[in-house]
């Protein structure tokens, strides 16, 4: 498939993973900032990026079903939200034995500003049905799928992506979920999910479904591929568990892994976030053996994104140092030495080790 100018133009930035479907990491500049700028925002797509007719149907187990454009969408109050959003599978490639899937490296991550309207009040308009339980979202995005499916009914060669949220977790006005058009101030982008996608702030991306199609409010559980399939923690020694929010996780930015800094006092800078509430703690370790150490940790500015951190690290020791960054949050979740290994690599949340050398 011929790739069009405008998505090559736009991918010119990334760390492609695979070509097709397109998947690309984000530069590691692209974890400093606040707001990850919309070409250096990483991508993750299951399938090619498909043609969209502009408009998404909400019906199911409704009262008054309808099928709205995103002139509809527009003319409803707009909400803008900064959100990180971290792919399921980020950091597959530092679990071992190696997992099936994209290998993604750690940079499956990323934070922008999104605006929309809130699903719970275009729910409310449609008037779910006292029997409902989930709300389905459908991709407009099909096509043959590129991993082995996992259901013995699924048709590999004509999948379409679609996932489901609990109905009380959809119309909960806390929870944020946007059906969002716009991205860092502008229209959404094709590879991003133009014209109009669900953001689920907390949930690791895949609740995030894009190229929105259909809306439907179900009155029994759903059960596809890419609910009860893919994108289901395998564990090895207990029963299997759906993937949900994201783990808690402090990435370091600056210094880069394997680069040389000077001696005296260095300001290390990084990222934390979690699914399960705020970060509360990060502690850097210059050991392998423990001896934590508190680093400054920044409030957190919105509910839903990343935080800032930073530690200031003096030493005159000539020669190869070590750094480690573990966050806690607010329910108490805090980040493993290892990857908890799961069969399809998902939710790494391990405490990243890097090196340096002072001179």
């Amino acid at each position: 498939m011929t790739v069009p100018h405008d998505l090559d133009a736009a991918r010119a930035a990334l760390v492609m993973i695979n070509p097709a479907p397109y998947n690309a990491e984000a530069p590691p500049a692209a974890l400093i900032d606040d707001i990850t700028p919309t070409e250096l925002h990483y991508v993750r797509s299951n399938f090619a990026v498909p043609t969209h007719d502009g408009t998404v149907e909400v019906g199911g187990a409704v009262a008054h079903p309808t099928v709205l454009t995103l002139d509809d969408l527009r003319a409803m109050p707009a909400h803008e939200y900064t959100v990180t959003l971290e792919c399921a599978g980020n950091g597959r490639l530092g679990m071992r034995p190696l997992p099936t899937g994209e290998p993604w490296g750690d940079f499956a991550v990323s934070t922008a500003r999104w605006t929309g309207v809130l699903l719970h009040e275009v729910l409310a308009k449609v008037g779910p049905s006292a029997q409902g339980v989930e709300v389905l979202a459908q991709g407009a995005d099909h096509g043959p799928y590129h991993l082995q499916a996992i259901l013995p009914e699924t048709d590999q060669n004509d999948l379409t992506f679609i996932r489901s949220l609990p109905l009380k977790h959809a119309v909960d006005p806390a929870a944020g979920i946007l059906i969002a058009y716009e991205m860092n101030g502008k229209p959404l982008e094709r590879d991003h999910g133009a014209p109009f996608r669900l953001i689920v702030p907390h949930w690791y991306a895949v609740a995030s479904v894009k190229w929105l199609k259909r809306i439907e409010v179900l009155s029994e559980p759903y059960a596809g591929e890419f609910q009860t399939g893919h994108y289901m923690y395998q564990w090895p020694d207990r029963p299997h568990e759906a993937v949900t929010l994201m783990r808690a996780r402090a990435r370091i930015t600056d210094p880069a892994p394997g680069s040389t800094i000077g001696l005296g006092s260095y300001t290390v800078r990084g990222k934390a976030w979690s699914g399960t509430g705020p970060i509360t703690r990060v502690d850097v370790s210059l050991t392998g053996e423990g001896d934590w150490q508190p680093a400054q940790l920044e409030p957190a500015r919105s509910d839903y994104h990343w935080q800032d951190w930073t530690f200031t690290w003096h030493t005159n020791n000539v020669g190869r140092h070590t750094l480690r960054a573990r966050a806690t949050d607010a329910a108490g979740n805090v980040q493993p030495d290892v990857p908890a290994w799961n069969r399809l690599g998902y939710g790494n949340n391990a405490i990243e080790v890097i090196y340096v050398d002072r001179r």
